[in-house]
């Protein structure tokens, strides 16, 4: 792998021949385990577990800091205000945030947006403690819906 974390990528060789000493293959073994495990480590997590929070795999470097990702998924049949129960909240620290409902019959995606409404749409925007919806009047009817908030750990 690259000595430049930015560009490392979770690849793992598909042959490799170990040697007859066994002071070298302990060796080896020893150097395939870690290249295993960091592959492995350096992946997505397909994880979205609701009500509570899952590491994505996805790290952020931010000011030379590594800022750890959680994902959280939040299902819904009303446009009333979610507790999002998300602690030590700083503004800005959410990332790839999305959702999408139906009203019984056909589904909408729900963006992250703004706090003001857009024509013919629900959207959502994040407080300190709550998910907010913003409805507007044209917008389809709600039955149910899902939503996915990702953050990035406070600093």
């Amino acid at each position: 792998m690259s000595s430049n974390i930015i560009n490392q990528a979770p690849y793992l060789r598909s042959t490799r021949e170990f040697p007859k000493d066994l002071n070298l293959l302990s060796d080896q073994l020893q150097k395939t385990y870690i290249d295993i495990a960091a592959a492995v480590n350096y992946r997505t997590i397909g994880i979205y577990p609701v009500n509570r929070s899952a590491i994505t795999g996805e790290n952020y470097y931010i000011n030379k800091e590594i800022r750890t990702t959680f994902r959280q998924v939040y299902t819904f049949t009303a446009t009333t205000a979610i507790n999002h129960k998300i602690k030590n909240v700083v503004p800005g620290q959410f990332i790839n945030c999305f959702g999408s409902y139906t009203n019984g019959t056909d589904t909408f995606g729900l963006p992250f947006g703004t706090s003001t409404a857009t024509t013919g749409l629900i959207t959502f925007y994040i407080t300190s403690t709550q998910i907010v919806f913003v409805v507007d009047a044209g917008a389809p009817a709600l039955t149910s819906g899902i939503i996915v908030l990702s953050w990035f750990s406070a600093g």
